[in-house]
């Protein structure tokens, strides 16, 4: 399943919306290098950098809401913190049992569904605060 971005994800905050750009790419790389047949090595690297990349985009929102003093920081930052765990989880699996297409399938959804919902609902509140401070 291919997690294509569309401007319904578009929080409006240019930098935000070009990580998240990033991160559905990375997401959907993980599934072509499984279909292409690459190897194990290929997806565990592609995983290796959507999750390293999910952190730095963490902390790229962590930090402007520092910055704006965003009342919904601990609440926010909590999420991505849980997301962490479970995204560290997925990829202990992956690397533990090697790629399937069962669980290339549940890795892809759980982080392409978490990270749509994440979008619309925590992000889209977040950067329409940090663009009114940023005004």
């Amino acid at each position: 399943m291919a997690y294509l971005w569309n401007s319904v994800f578009e929080t409006g905050h240019e930098i935000i919306d070009g990580q998240h750009r990033q991160l559905f790419g990375a997401l959907n790389n993980i599934t072509s290098a499984f279909w292409a047949g690459t190897g194990a090595d290929e997806v565990q690297k592609t995983l290796s950098f959507l999750t390293d990349y999910t952190v730095m985009h963490f902390k790229t929102e962590e930090d402007l809401m520092i910055k704006y003093k965003y009342r919904g920081y601990s609440a926010h930052k909590k999420t991505h913190d849980d997301f962490k765990v479970t995204a560290g989880k997925l990829a202990k699996k992956l690397h533990d049992e090697g790629p399937n297409e069962d669980l290339i399938v549940n890795v892809t959804t759980k982080i392409g569904d978490w990270l749509i919902s994440h979008i619309k609902v925590d992000d889209m509140e977040m950067a329409a605060y940090v663009i009114t401070k940023e005004k």
